[in-house]
């Protein structure tokens, strides 16, 4: 029942919204049915625990992501070499003098069209900033 919605509204919304359409909702795991006051507190307090449960699983992944910045672990995309980014755009640029399509001249060095397009407007505003 408490997978119903994601949080302590959701959940009764979610049950009237489907028992105005017409549908009875009833946990026959659980023995819980709404349509009874029983049911309808033992709906709320699972859709509370539920709610708790999110918010516990919340804060231990912040405060795990917290730990690992203060032990220096980086995430993301890993730092690309700028020699290597320059070599590899020389190199696609001449494929592209040659007639290749971006595709093409992209994939010779282990990119795709979008990562090109990516790396030559990083290039191109670094160049403006420069000037």
């Amino acid at each position: 029942m408490d997978r119903l919605g994601r949080s302590l509204i959701d959940v009764p919304n979610t049950v009237a919204l489907l028992r105005d359409r017409g549908v009875h909702v009833r946990s026959i795991s659980d023995g819980i049915d709404p349509a009874t006051s029983t049911g309808r507190l033992m709906l709320n307090m699972l859709a509370t625990l539920g709610e708790y449960e999110r918010e516990l699983i919340v804060e231990r992944v912040n405060a795990g992501i917290a730990a690992a910045k203060q032990n220096g672990t980086r995430s993301g995309r890993p730092v690309s070499d700028p020699a290597v980014i320059a070599d590899k755009l020389a190199i696609v640029e001449e494929a592209r003098k040659k007639g290749r399509t971006a595709d093409e001249a992209a994939r010779p060095v282990g990119w795709s069209r979008a990562t090109l397009y990516r790396h030559q407007q990083a290039r191109a505003s670094r160049e403006t900033t420069r000037n």
